[in-house]
């Protein structure tokens, strides 16, 4: 097996990808959207399996759930679903939320086609939104500058750049006194203060038959593309006690793992 890890640097997808296309790899498996259509860029004849790739018909991995088509199947994270639910839940503990801020790297399609559906579901609340958008690991701290002043509370859009740096935005968030909501459990064991979303580890235990499928002779265009089934409900009590909040009982009730 061979791993590469582009540390949040979108730039070296391709080189990646280029590579395991020269090594003649049997399948190539990718975490996310961006790495997916730089794989799709390397090579039209080696199975790409994702995992966490946002809405694969709109980013153009796939032509459909049932029939993918091409050399890409995978499972979809069904951001387009949740954004509502993550505003909502943050709501619950910011009753008093009417303005956002929205954290999201612009140079991820996935990533603009959530921060733009988490819009939508803000001024459904009547909540005003403020886009925070980031290109690189240095843009980070530039757009915290004054944010306490215009927002309530963080919605970061989890991707690769935002989870290799979920540890500096944390704190960042924490010192301008922001509760953040996230999609991925290992933002809020990092101090963020809710996440809910599909469990990664689980999608990367599913790819693992996708790749078995494959391998057996499957074509990768005739496996239809999974949505999760299981999500998690996590909450960062230390944070919350940080920030001066009180979770509701109700919320902690249906948590699915609440850290002290």
């Amino acid at each position: 097996m061979e791993y590469r890890w582009a540390e949040g640097r979108s730039d070296r997808y391709l080189e990646f990808a280029s590579e395991f296309a020269r090594l003649k790899v049997d399948v190539i498996i990718t975490g996310g959207t961006p790495p997916t259509l730089a794989a799709m860029q390397a090579t039209s004849v080696i199975p790409i399996v994702f995992v966490n790739a946002a809405d694969p018909i709109a980013s153009g991995l796939v032509k459909s759930f049932a029939r993918p088509g091409g050399n890409v199947t995978g499972l979809s994270n069904q951001t387009k679903d949740l954004a509502g639910k993550r505003i909502e839940l943050l709501r619950e503990v910011v009753p008093s939320l009417s303005r956002l801020a929205i954290l999201a790297n612009v140079e991820n399609v996935a990533a603009v086609l959530e921060m733009g559906d988490a819009q939508a579901a803000a001024r459904t609340l009547a909540c005003d939104v403020t886009i925070l958008g980031v290109r690189r690991a240095e843009d980070i701290e530039r757009v915290f500058e004054g944010l306490r002043d215009r927002a309530d509370a963080i919605y970061v859009v989890v991707d690769a750049l935002m989870n290799t740096n979920r540890i500096s935005i944390n704190n960042l968030a924490i010192n301008a006194r922001l509760p953040t909501v996230h999609g991925n459990r290992g933002s809020v064991q990092t101090g963020g203060l809710i996440s809910y979303g599909p469990s990664f580890s689980d999608q990367f235990r599913r790819a693992g038959d996708f790749i078995d499928k494959i391998l057996r002779g499957v074509k990768p265009g005739d496996l239809p593309v999974e949505q999760p089934t299981k999500f998690q409900l996590v909450v960062n009590l230390r944070t919350a006690k940080s920030l001066g909040l009180d979770i509701p009982p109700t919320l902690l009730a249906r948590a699915d793992e609440v850290i002290e």
